[in-house]
């Protein structure tokens, strides 16, 4: 893969971190989850809505699910790191 895909790869999930954030505060709100499952929850939310973008880009299908899967990763951690600061150490 060249870096002419992977910026394009990169600027589509930019587009696509801020629905599947959305996605993924709706499903925290709407049902009861140990905080552990939520990264997986925004990754498997990212692949679908990647894979659902077929429409609105000209990526293919591969690029789409890598695109989708960093915006439900990143989508999460930047929601936990913008509202939810956790102070202190890990184990």
């Amino acid at each position: 893969m060249d870096n002419g895909m992977m910026s394009q790869v990169m600027a589509f999930a930019s587009l696509l971190a801020v629905v599947v954030m959305a996605l993924v505060q709706l499903v925290k709100t709407t049902v009861t989850l140990p905080k552990n499952v939520v990264p997986i929850v925004g990754l498997a939310i990212g692949i679908a809505i990647g894979a659902a973008a077929y429409p609105f880009t000209e990526l293919e299908l591969v690029l789409r699910l890598w695109a989708g899967g960093f915006a439900g990763l990143s989508s999460t951690g930047l929601y936990e790191l913008a509202f939810n600061p956790r102070s202190g150490n890990t184990k």
